[in-house]
C-alpha cells in the first residue's frame, strides 16, 4: 500500500510505505523540555550516562539532523498538526499566545479517529481552558500541567482530565507511572494506543531526587561549554536527564514486560536546544535561538521488524514531520483537511541504512526547513544554514557556523533567502503580532464545565503585579484597594446559564477582611475575606542551584465568592477589593467559573 503526500516545503512528492499488517500498531511518543541535542551519551556526552535512551536509538534508526523550533510550544505545536506553528495562531509560549487554534486537527484527532485511544501525560503547553485543554484537541484521558512551566516538581498541584489534583511525588516519575498505567490498561483490551509523554524536564526549576543528583553533586564535568557556562546549572540538568532516563527504561520496560514492543513504534525527541550554554558539540545557539544548537534535537524511531536496528538517516527532517510519518506508518488516511508542512519520513525508515549515506541525495529531494521565533527566521537545506541575519554558512564543512559564505556561493543563499521570504510572506503573514491576540478565553463548555483562569492568563492593572517575570506559574500580589487596582481576563462564554465562582486565595491575617468584587460583564457578585490563609512560599527547599525566573509557590485555598448568570458572548471578568481595611487585598492564582447544571 502506498501514500501520496506533497512536501511544502519544497514542493516534491514522495511515496511513502505504510503499514498493511491487520493489527495497526500503538505509538509512544516521549518528548522532553529543554534538553539540548549534547544532553545525551549517545551522542557523544561523557558526562553523563543514558543508557536506556541510547538503547532505544540502536535499536531503530536516529536522524542525523532533525530541526525543532527555538522553543516550546511551537515545537509541541508542529508535532500536534504537522504544520509550521504560525499557521496555527502560536506565537508565544504565555499569556494566551501558546494556544493552538481550535480549527487545527491533532495527531490525536487523526489517531482518536482511527479507533486509537489516546493520552497526554505531562507539559501540554497549547492551551488550558476547554477546547484549547487536551480533552478537547482529541486526547481521551489528560494527566499533567498545561503551562509553559511549573514551579515545583515535588507533588505539585496538577490537572487531571480538567479536575485539580495533587501530583505524587516527582513529577517525572509521577507521570511515567500514569502513561504505564495506561499503556497496561489499553493493551489488556486489545486496543491499539496513541501515548504521548511530554517529559517537563530538564526545564527549570532545578529539582530531581537525591538518587540522581549524588552523582552530579560538586563533580567536575569532563566536557565544558562556553565560558558563560553555569557549572551548577549543568550538574543539575544532568542528574535530571539521566532521571529521564530512568523513567525512559521503565516505559521501555513495560512494553516488554506486556509483549507488545514489538507491535509499539517509539519515539523520542526533544522540543528546543539546552536551556543554557552547555556543551553541545560545538553548536552555535542555545533555546531560543534559531542558530543550529538552538534548534537540532535527536530524533529515534524505533519499530521492531519494521525499521532496521542502527540506521542513520542522513536527510533533515523537522518536528513538522512527525504526525504525517506515525499516520502513515500506521496506515491512517490523511486525506482532507488543512495543509501540512511535514512529510512522512516513511521512505527514509523502510530504506535506513547503518552507513548514514543512504537517500542522501538523489533519491530524496534537498528540503528547506524553516526555523523561527520571535521574528526571527533561518532556513536550512541539507547542506546549509541562513541565519536570522542573512549569514550563509556551509554546515557540513562549518558546522560551527564561524564563517559567512554568502558571496561565495549566492545561488544557494538566493534560494534560502527565497525561502525566508516565502516563510514571512506566508506563514507570519496573517500572525498577530507585537504582543496582540484577539481571542477570548472561552468559558462554560457543557462538555467541560470548570474553566480555569490562572493568573498566567490574566492582566494586572494599577499596582498588581506578579510573583515573577515569568507569567507561567505566577500570581497576583501587591493588590491592593487602589481605585485602578484590579486583574482582568478577556473571556468568551459559550453557554448561559448560571456560573459558581471561586478565588485561590492567600491572605495574612493582618489584611482579613477586605470585599472582594467579581465582575463578568454586567453580573457581578461580592464577597468578604473572612479567613486568614498564610502558607510560605516553596519550592526553594527542592532547587538544586537559585532558579531564574520561576515564580515560588505557596498554596492557594479556594474561596466561594458566588453564583452569577451570565450571558452568551464575550466579556470581562474583573477582580477587584472594595473596603479594603489592610494593605492588601489577597495574592491571586486563579479564578475558576464552574457551569452549574
Amino acid at each position: 500500500m502506498r501514500t501520496v503526500l506533497r512536501c511544502l516545503a519544497c514542493f516534491c512528492v514522495v511515496v511513502a510505505c505504510v503499514s498493511t499488517s491487520a493489527a495497526p500498531p500503538n505509538v509512544l511518543v516521549i518528548l522532553t523540555d529543554d534538553q539540548g541535542w549534547g544532553d545525551l551519551s549517545f551522542n557523544g556526552n561523557t558526562n553523563l550516562a543514558t543508557p536506556n535512551i541510547d538503547a532505544l536509538a540502536k535499536a531503530g534508526a536516529s536522524f542525523d539532523r532533525f530541526f525543532v523550533q527555538p522553543v516550546c510550544s511551537p515545537t509541541r505545536a508542529e508535532f500536534l498538526t504537522g504544520r509550521y506553528h504560525p499557521r496555527g495562531g502560536v506565537w508565544d509560549v504565555s499569556t494566551g499566545g501558546e494556544r493552538l487554534n481550535l480549527d487545527e486537527r491533532t495527531i490525536a484527532d487523526v489517531f482518536r479517529g482511527a479507533g486509537y485511544a489516546t493520552g497526554c501525560f505531562g507539559k501540554w503547553h497549547n492551551g488550558t481552558q476547554y477546547p484549547f485543554h487536551p480533552r478537547g484537541r482529541g486526547f481521551d484521558e489528560y494527566y499533567g500541567f498545561t503551562s509553559g512551566h511549573w514551579g515545583d516538581y515535588f507533588s505539585p498541584p496538577l490537572d487531571h482530565n480538567g479536575k485539580m489534583v495533587t501530583g505524587n511525588g516527582f513529577i517525572v516519575d509521577d507521570l511515567t507511572d500514569r502513561a504505564i498505567a495506561f499503556i497496561g490498561e489499553n493493551a489488556a483490551k486489545k486496543r491499539p494506543f496513541l501515548c504521548y509523554l511530554p517529559i517537563p524536564t530538564p526545564h527549570t526549576p532545578a529539582q530531581v531526587p537525591d538518587a540522581f543528583f549524588k552523582k552530579f553533586d560538586g563533580a567536575e564535568l569532563k566536557l565544558r561549554g562556553p565560558r558563560t557556562e553555569n557549572v551548577a546549572k549543568t550538574r543539575a540538568v544532568l542528574a535530571m536527564c539521566e532521571n529521564i532516563d530512568h523513567n525512559v527504561g521503565r516505559v521501555l520496560a513495560k512494553l516488554d514486560a506486556l509483549k507488545i514492543a514489538g507491535e509499539t513504534i517509539v519515539v523520542y525527541f526533544h522540543d528546543n536546544g539546552p536551556n543554557g550554554p552547555r556543551w553541545n558539540g560545538g553548536m552555535r545557539g542555545v533555546k531560543g535561538s534559531t542558530e543550529e544548537g538552538g534548534v537540532r534535537s535527536p530524533l529515534f524511531i524505533r519499530w521492531p521488524g519494521h525499521v532496521r536496528p542502527g540506521s542513520r538517516i542522513a536527510p533533515i527532517a523537522g518536528a513538522i514531520d512527525l504526525l504525517p510519518t506515525l499516520a502513515d506508518l500506521a496506515g491512517i488516511p490523511l486525506a482532507g483537511g488543512k495543509a501540512r508542512d511535514g512529510v512522512s519520513l516513511g521512505p527514509l525508515l523502510a530504506a535506513g541504512d547503518p552507513t548514514a549515506a543512504v537517500m542522501s541525495g538523489k533519491a530524496w529531494p534537498d528540503r528547506v526547513i524553516v526555523n523561527h521565533w520571535n521574528g526571527k527566521v533561518s532556513a536550512r537545506s541539507q547542506t546549509h544554514r541562513l541565519d536570522a541575519t542573512g549569514k550563509l554558512y556551509d554546515m557540513v564543512a562549518d558546522p560551527g557556523q564561524t564563517t559567512d559564505v554568502a558571496a561565495k556561493e549566492p545561488a544557494v543563499a538566493a534560494r534560502l533567502t527565497a525561502a525566508v521570504d516565502a516563510y514571512r510572506r506566508d506563514v507570519l503573514g496573517a500572525l498577530k503580532r507585537g504582543g496582540q491576540d484577539d481571542r477570548p478565553l472561552p468559558v462554560g463548555h457543557a462538555a467541560f464545565p470548570v474553566t480555569q483562569l490562572p493568573a498566567r492568563d490574566g492582566v494586572g492593572h494599577g499596582g498588581v503585579r506578579r510573583s515573577a517575570s515569568a507569567p507561567n506559574c505566577s500570581f497576583f500580589t501587591n493588590f491592593g484597594g487602589g481605585k485602578d487596582d484590579r486583574i482582568t481576563w478577556d473571556v468568551e462564554v459559550a453557554t448561559a446559564g448560571k456560573y459558581q465562582a471561586v478565588v485561590y486565595y492567600t491572605c495574612p491575617a493582618a489584611d482579613v477582611g477586605a470585599t472582594v468584587e467579581l465582575s463578568v460583564g454586567p453580573a457581578v457578585v461580592r464577597t468578604k475575606v473572612a479567613e486568614a490563609h498564610d502558607p510560605p512560599l516553596r519550592g526553594q527547599e527542592n532547587d538544586r542551584f537559585k532558579r531564574e525566573s520561576e515564580s515560588y509557590v505557596k498554596d492557594f485555598k479556594p474561596l466561594a465568592v458566588g453564583t452569577l448568570e451570565l450571558k452568551a458572548g464575550r466579556a470581562t471578568v474583573t477582580l477587584r477589593g472594595v473596603d479594603v481595611p489592610g494593605k492588601s487585598v489577597m495574592d491571586v492564582r486563579m479564578v475558576t467559573l464552574t457551569l452549574v447544571p
